[in-house]
């Protein structure tokens, strides 16, 4: 077995050393960069807040007092950045999102703002007006319950593909939904991935028909892999080394925008994982990356072992977890639930995974030292998890601080939510979900079913469980300020409140996408704060987020992100002033 192990150092060895060297009169090495007369929030219980840091190689060398820092730590070349009073924090963790589909999702149609399914139609006939006939036309980002009208003629509200299918006769179309739990079809890809009226519904997925039993175009959860297989198979279809390298950079460039320099990818294949690992070797890799594997038991079972890879290629790559889909998206009815839903009587959502599968993959985890992080979106996909996760820690109780999640956790019964605490599951959930989602969550499981659990984060802290937040990208905008935002507010769009009890205070909401997310990776040691020794990765914001009012927060702006020490991204004419 070939292991790739850096285990999280904090240089107290070094430290010590700099401390004596002083005691002696021998002037230690000055900082490459000093950050400066700013407010500078560590989450370090020592210091909490300071005005000055000093940076020497890829790690924070001190941290404290403005003139004490420039003067002990000052030389002529180092580098000396004047705040001007704006924040600073740790860089903002990505708690979980889809690194390579992210980049994907900027390469191809962004129909996140379209009004209705009408709109939809025409962005996709003018994308197909100017293709090759046979090229598949692909979009995502559409959500039914966001649209200003309901699409005539419907079937449970969601669109059939006749009015698409009439104006994009040549090309076949694959629109994927926001939640990536299902997908629209024309009937040219309908024709290509041989769907028809006798085509069985394929296990934990459904083909949508209406009346006549034909189908409508609209494919709910692993019934999308039927057009996929097809779309795989056309000529030019496969993704090359280019398009994935272009996946990767566009992702990066995202991610430093907005000041997130470490990203819990949610599930990427070993494929995937090798991919990321040549980058990682070549420098190609301009941000952390900890991954979740995704891949069959059987696949798992051979590669898993050496695919482990802690802190690889300077801290850029971390693959020590396994993913796994429980159940679909509330959006798409796919989350498993249990009671019907509210506006679908007939209908508990779907099981993606078998309970057995699920536990063959929860032994694997535990004998291989691995984190399991499950999807569960509904109640009884949630209960289900937890029920597995404490029968494989009653098997192997060796190990106590194992740190396995639920993602998403968006839907849980009352009876559940102590739980997370009880078996110290960390709850990694997505705060921007819960506004984005909130108008139309009452409807799928009625008011007091969505008061009582979901998105309950004050709820799940109070029974000792970590929160870690996200946006699970591209489902939503890479934004940590607007899902702080939404942390802090659950304001709807259309002005209301979403149960304002469970809102999260604005430190506690900074821990999740920090310190918290850390932790939730076993990186505490060496991210998540500002102290002496960690990696000196930092994001300066044009506002105070901590303590400007509410509706300023989203007009913050990300001014400079600085990974390992180096500023990835600067923001031309910050508003905090010029560096």
């Amino acid at each position: 077995m070939r292991t790739y192990q850096v285990e999280p150092v904090i240089l107290l060895g070094a430290l010590v050393a700099l401390v004596s060297a002083g005691a002696l009169g021998v002037q230690a090495a000055p900082a490459d960069l000093i950050l400066t007369g700013g407010k500078i929030v560590t989450l370090a219980e020592a210091q909490p807040q300071v005005e000055a840091l000093a940076i020497q190689g890829d790690r924070i060398l001190a941290i404290g007092d403005q003139r004490e820092i420039e003067k002990r730590w000052g030389g002529p070349e180092t580098r000396i950045i004047d705040l001007k009073g704006r924040l600073t924090i740790p860089g903002f963790i990505e708690g979980h999102g889809h690194f390579l589909g992210l980049g994907d999702s900027l390469m191809i149609l962004d129909l996140s703002g379209a009004a209705n399914w009408s709109a939809v139609v025409r962005r996709v006939a003018e994308a197909c007006a100017a293709a090759q006939p046979g090229v598949w036309i692909r979009g995502r980002g559409w959500h039914q319950d966001k649209w200003d009208e309901t699409p005539q003629p419907a079937v449970e509200g969601l669109p059939v593909h006749r009015r698409l299918s009439e104006l994009t006769p040549d090309n076949p179309v694959f629109l994927t939904h926001a939640s990536g739990h299902a997908s629209f079809v024309n009937a040219r890809a309908l024709e290509r991935a041989g769907i028809d009226g006798a085509t069985p519904n394929p296990p934990g997925g459904e083909i949508l028909r209406d009346e006549d039993g034909a189908a409508t175009g609209f494919l709910r959860e692993s019934a999308q892999s039927l057009v996929r297989v097809a779309m795989g198979r056309s000529p030019g279809s496969k993704g090359t080394q280019d398009r994935r390298i272009r996946q990767a950079q566009l992702a990066a460039r995202e991610c430093l925008r907005h000041g997130v320099t470490s990203f819990h990818d949610a599930g990427s294949s070993f494929s995937d994982v090798d991919f990321l690992k040549k980058l990682a070797e070549e420098g190609r890799l301009p941000l952390r990356l900890w991954v979740m594997i995704r891949a069959s038991y059987t696949e798992l079972a051979r590669r898993l072992e050496d695919s482990r890879l802690v802190g690889y290629a300077d801290h850029r790559l971390t693959v020590r977890a396994i993913k796994l889909l429980l159940d679909g998206a509330l959006g798409s009815r796919g989350a498993w639930l249990l009671e019907p839903y509210a506006d679908a009587p007939d209908s508990v959502g779907l099981n993606l995974v078998s309970l057995e599968s699920l536990r063959r993959i929860a032994d694997l985890a535990a004998r291989k030292d691995f984190q399991l992080c499950v999807h569960a979106i509904g109640d009884r996909a949630n209960r289900e998890a937890l029920n597995v996760f404490e029968q494989t820690f009653l098997k192997y109780p060796r190990r106590e601080d194992r740190r396995w999640r639920i993602e998403h956790a968006q839907h849980l019964h009352p009876d559940d939510i102590p739980r997370f605490g009880q078996l110290k599951i960390i709850a990694s959930m997505q705060g921007v979900h819960c506004t984005s989602d909130g108008t139309w969550v009452p409807d799928r499981l009625g008011a007091d079913r969505s008061r009582s659990g979901a998105y309950v984060w004050q709820d799940l802290s109070r029974s000792g469980a970590l929160i870690v937040n996200g946006t699970d990208t591209p489902v939503e905008r890479i934004d940590p300020i607007a899902c702080f935002h939404a942390s802090v507010t659950r304001r709807l769009s259309d002005g209301t409140l979403f149960y304002p009890e469970q809102r999260m205070g604005r430190m506690q909401a900074l821990r999740s996408y920090t310190i918290n997310a850390a932790q939730a990776a076993f990186e505490e040691d060496i991210k998540g704060s500002l102290e002496p020794g960690k990696l000196a990765d930092i994001v300066v914001l044009s506002k105070d987020i901590l303590t400007c009012p509410v509706k300023e927060i989203p007009k913050s702006k990300v001014d400079l992100t600085i990974i390992g020490g180096h500023i990835a991204f600067e923001r031309e004419d910050p508003a905090g002033g010029s560096n």
